[in-house]
């Protein structure tokens, strides 16, 4: 072979080919890692849209709350609040307290805030009538709902009426404040507690009557407020019945019952277990002075 010349195999494996095979190497991994690169980018945004997409429906969920049903409401977080739309604050510890019903609450139904225990009124009065004067005060059990200074001026005027007890000159009356000493005392109590002060075990009459117990006249709290299916007037006219009932076996009188049909049943008969052919009254005497009696129950 002649000196200075190469044969193929020797361009091929020269310098300059080892060089140019180096660059197409380093050309082709560039390209494979770019290719790769895209590929990676391309699956990155495919995963992300989703996710965006997700977080603006939840988010678009968040900002329009559900319809609230028919007599409800809803709240700050979108849950629906009962009773017409009026959600109840949160009670701050300051501020909580038992509820009470109010005045004139029907079916003697009030929670006492202490079951059993009473307040009594604080104003007095003059002596009413001229007997000797009883002296005597209103507790009012709580919760009851019934204001004791309203309820004792409300007995007092039964007490001092032209047709009770005082129509009589032997009895007397007097409304005595805090502190002083009594003679009798009139509670108004739940029909709970009444049952128990007046140990009701009858069926019938459970939660339902009124009683004198030792020298406590107690009223139902009940038939307070409603008076009685067997009464026919105001109820203002049966409270005036329970106190001349309850106070009339406080001065010794005893049950009566109706003399004759269409004549005013005595106020010391037991008008709520049935009238018997009279007709409903709640007091002691008529308009004339003339004392409503009936045959002594035996």
């Amino acid at each position: 072979m002649p000196a200075g010349h190469s044969t193929g195999r020797s361009r091929r494996n020269g310098p300059r080919a080892r060089r140019r095979a180096e660059r197409r190497k380093r050309l082709r991994r560039t390209l494979l890692l770019g290719s790769a690169a895209l590929v990676a980018v391309s699956a990155t945004a495919y995963a992300l849209v989703p996710q965006d997409e997700s977080a603006a429906a939840a988010g678009g969920r968040a900002a329009v709350q559900p319809e609230p049903q028919d007599g409800e409401s809803a709240d700050g977080a979108g849950n629906p609040v009962p009773n017409g739309g009026q959600q109840s604050p949160s009670p701050s510890p300051s501020s909580a307290a038992p509820s009470q019903k109010p005045s004139g609450t029907p079916s003697g139904a009030a929670t006492p805030a202490r079951p059993g225990v009473f307040t009594g009124s604080t104003t007095g009065g003059a002596a009413k009538g001229k007997g000797p004067a009883l002296r005597w005060r209103i507790e009012v059990e709580e919760g009851s709902g019934v204001d004791p200074e309203s309820a004792a001026r409300s007995v007092e005027a039964i007490l001092s009426d032209p047709r009770g007890w005082t129509r009589d000159p032997a009895y007397g009356f007097q409304l005595v404040g805090a502190g002083q000493p009594v003679d009798f005392t009139v509670k108004i109590a739940t029909p709970t507690t009444t049952d128990r002060l007046c140990d009701v075990v009858t069926p019938e009459l459970i939660g339902e009557t009124n009683c004198r117990a030792g020298h406590t006249v107690v009223v139902n709290l009940k038939r307070w407020q409603e008076g009685s299916p067997q009464f026919n007037g105001p109820v203002e006219e049966y409270r005036a019945l329970i106190v001349n009932h309850e106070v009339g076996h406080e001065i010794g009188r005893e049950h009566e019952s109706c003399p004759a049909p269409g004549k005013p049943a005595p106020a010391m008969m037991q008008q709520i277990k049935g009238l018997n052919g009279c007709k409903a009254n709640a007091w002691p005497y008529d308009a004339n002075g003339t004392y409503l009696s009936g045959p002594r129950v035996p």
